[in-house]
Protein backbone atom coordinates (compact mmCIF):
# COMPACT_ATOMS: atom_id res chain seq x y z
CA UNK A 1 0.00 0.00 0.00
CA UNK A 2 1.32 3.43 -0.96
CA UNK A 3 1.85 5.82 1.92
CA UNK A 4 0.41 9.28 1.25
CA UNK A 5 2.21 12.43 2.32
CA UNK A 6 0.79 15.90 2.77
CA UNK A 7 2.34 18.62 0.60
CA UNK A 8 1.29 22.10 -0.45
CA UNK A 9 -0.03 21.98 -3.99
CA UNK A 10 2.07 23.43 -6.79
CA UNK A 11 -0.72 23.14 -9.38
CA UNK A 12 -3.89 24.06 -7.50
CA UNK A 13 -3.00 27.09 -5.44
CA UNK A 14 -4.56 30.46 -4.82
CA UNK A 15 -2.37 31.76 -2.03
CA UNK A 16 0.11 29.19 -0.67
CA UNK A 17 -1.41 25.91 -1.91
CA UNK A 18 -2.53 24.66 1.50
CA UNK A 19 -6.14 23.97 0.52
CA UNK A 20 -5.11 22.44 -2.79
CA UNK A 21 -2.68 20.16 -1.00
CA UNK A 22 -5.29 19.12 1.55
CA UNK A 23 -7.71 18.40 -1.28
CA UNK A 24 -5.17 16.19 -3.04
CA UNK A 25 -4.32 14.40 0.21
CA UNK A 26 -7.96 13.77 1.18
CA UNK A 27 -9.16 13.14 -2.41
CA UNK A 28 -11.69 15.96 -2.06
CA UNK A 29 -12.35 18.89 -4.35
CA UNK A 30 -10.15 21.78 -3.11
CA UNK A 31 -13.09 24.16 -3.52
CA UNK A 32 -14.88 22.35 -0.69
CA UNK A 33 -11.77 22.65 1.47
CA UNK A 34 -11.60 26.38 0.68
CA UNK A 35 -15.27 26.89 1.62
CA UNK A 36 -14.80 25.11 4.95
CA UNK A 37 -11.62 27.08 5.56
CA UNK A 38 -13.48 30.34 4.84
CA UNK A 39 -16.08 29.42 7.46
CA UNK A 40 -13.34 28.67 9.97
CA UNK A 41 -11.64 31.95 9.08
CA UNK A 42 -14.80 33.81 10.07
CA UNK A 43 -14.32 32.51 13.61
CA UNK A 44 -11.14 34.56 13.87
CA UNK A 45 -8.55 31.78 14.17
CA UNK A 46 -8.80 30.48 10.60
CA UNK A 47 -6.26 32.90 9.15
CA UNK A 48 -3.77 32.11 11.88
CA UNK A 49 -4.19 28.37 11.28
CA UNK A 50 -3.80 28.88 7.52
CA UNK A 51 -0.50 30.73 7.85
CA UNK A 52 0.81 28.22 10.37
CA UNK A 53 -0.15 25.40 7.99
CA UNK A 54 1.61 27.23 5.14
CA UNK A 55 4.75 27.37 7.25
CA UNK A 56 4.82 23.76 8.43
CA UNK A 57 3.43 21.85 5.40
CA UNK A 58 6.33 21.36 2.98
CA UNK A 59 6.19 22.11 -0.72
CA UNK A 60 6.36 19.11 -3.02
CA UNK A 61 9.67 20.21 -4.58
Amino acid sequence: MEQKKLFRSDRDRLLFGVCGGLGEYLNVDPTIIRLVWALVACSGWGLVFYFVAALIIPSRY
